[in-house]
């Protein structure tokens, strides 16, 4: 492991990228223990205050765990899929509001991925992740539910569907399309949605669900996406509207 002491890039920066490099090559396994803070400090030739941010940015990301006492230290964490999806979604949440993601184009990904896994939930899913996905429906349709609670039960609705593929794979890089992107959708057509309609569909997707009907799912979906931009353009139009009236 190396880094370059003339970059300008901070040194604790290129400490953790050049563990985090052996980790992902394999030259430290899972559950191996990284040398000492002062043997780290000799190897790369820096100061221990530097050493410390370094394994605290690799603590930060879970490649790394700590222990104390005399068998203690810095060791590989095993990274789960699921500690890895929260990562996954804070990614996906800033790159979609730091670089101003149109909502066509955060829609247009969003229900393309979830189409691409219907396929392998209808067939896959266990009666739990139907069993989520008819609980979300029947609090969709209580009268006195928030629009906050109602995005809520939305996300973890289409987050099952997803998780009914039952591959991890799938469900981790979705993880940013369901939970990042569907919020910010539903913070623009909130106000002009009919919740029926949107319990009627979901109703009708996990119908297909339950028998493993793999085109009325991907039909169900479509539909869906349909009318989530239907929705979008009314409120964006109302939204510019307003703002001229303002003005």
């Amino acid at each position: 492991m190396k880094i370059d002491p003339h970059s300008p890039a901070d040194l604790s920066v290129q400490i953790a990228s050049a563990i985090r490099d052996a980790i992902v090559a394999g030259d430290l396994i899972v559950d191996e223990r990284l040398p000492s803070e002062a043997e780290l400090c000799a190897q790369f030739n820096v100061g221990r205050t530097t050493v410390r941010e370094a394994l605290k940015r690799l603590a930060a990301q879970s490649l790394i765990r700590t222990q104390r006492g005399a068998a203690g230290g810095a060791f590989v964490n095993r990274l789960s899929f699921e500690e890895a999806q929260a990562q996954q979604i804070t990614t996906s949440t800033l790159l979609l509001s730091m670089n101003a993601v149109s909502f066509d184009t955060a829609c247009e990904a969003r229900f393309a991925l979830e189409r691409a896994c219907a396929p392998l939930s209808a067939q896959r899913r266990s009666a739990d992740h139907l069993a989520a996905m008819r609980a979300e429906i029947h609090r969709q349709a209580q009268p006195g539910l928030t629009d906050e609670s109602f995005c809520a039960s939305d996300v973890a609705f289409h987050r099952a569907l997803v998780d009914g593929a039952g591959n991890p794979v799938l469900s981790y890089q979705l993880a940013g399309a369901v939970e990042a992107m569907q919020p910010l959708m539903n913070m623009i057509t909130f106000t002009a949605r009919d919740r029926a309609l949107i319990v009627e569909m979901h109703e009708e997707i996990a119908d297909a669900m339950e028998r493993h009907d793999s085109p009325a799912v991907e039909e169900g979906l479509t539909r869906l996406e349909r009318e989530t931009r239907a929705l979008a353009m009314k409120a964006l139009a109302e939204r510019a509207a307003r703002k001229q009236r303002a003005h």
